[in-house]
């Protein structure tokens, strides 16, 4: 008789209360009551902001990557109830390193949700942000949306997100190993924000509302065709 193996994972072993659609649910509003707020910065405005945002970003990478391996490390089922807290705690690490960068630009004064959202979830999903950004040249100009359409770009990313986080959830059966991976790749994430933010700040970004934005768009084209 072949003994089963209980230190792999099972659909069985799995937390009932974890599914795809209320995990998905979970994160979106955990998305949504994030960037509500913008955190304060004690950063001021820098003579070298590229300098100074490559140092904020390399702290804030490290901090994230300790955070994220310390939470992944409870086994099994412990560990699948730290993925909301684990996403949670880097958010508000990668929300204060926006913050901080928009700050060492002198242009923290011009950071709202939009651009929060932006430089957070971008590299995530970037086909979510189609009705809220349009990109011309160098230029991002922010749609003023409604919250529904806040909304919608939300849980589009809580898709992404919870996809992610619940194959990462597997690994919580490893401890260490997943440990390691989980904090590799919150350093990676955190770098990304960081990069997607640098370049917003270095560029010409505004706010227009949502008919203005496509009407800026589609001036923008015609004089590139006459050109």
């Amino acid at each position: 008789m072949t003994e089963r193996n209980d230190t792999q994972p099972s659909s069985s072993n799995l937390p009932a209360v974890v599914t795809h659609d209320e995990a998905s649910s979970r994160v979106t509003r955990a998305i949504l009551d994030f960037v509500s707020q913008i955190p304060d910065s004690k950063v001021h405005s820098h003579g070298n902001p590229d300098t100074e945002a490559r140092r904020l970003a390399h702290r804030a990478a490290q901090r994230a990557a300790l955070t994220a391996a310390t939470l992944a490390l409870p086994p099994g089922p412990l560990g699948w109830l730290t993925i909301l807290p684990e996403l949670v705690s880097i958010w508000k690490i990668q929300a204060q390193l926006v913050s901080d960068i928009a700050a060492a630009y002198g242009k923290h004064a011009e950071l709202g949700r939009e651009q929060m959202l932006w430089c957070l979830f971008r590299h995530t999903s970037a086909q979510a942000f189609r009705d809220l950004v349009v990109r011309l040249g160098d230029r991002l100009i922010f749609r003023r949306v409604s919250y529904g359409v806040i909304e919608r770009v939300a849980k589009q990313i809580g898709v992404k997100v919870t996809q992610r986080a619940l194959g990462e959830g597997l690994s919580r059966w490893m401890p260490v190993i997943g440990a390691i991976g989980v904090g590799g790749y919150a350093y990676y994430d955190t770098r990304q924000v960081a990069a997607t933010a640098i370049a917003m700040l270095k560029s010409e970004f505004g706010m227009a509302e949502s008919d203005d934005a496509t009407v800026v768009a589609t001036q923008e084209v015609e004089a590139t065709r006459l050109h």
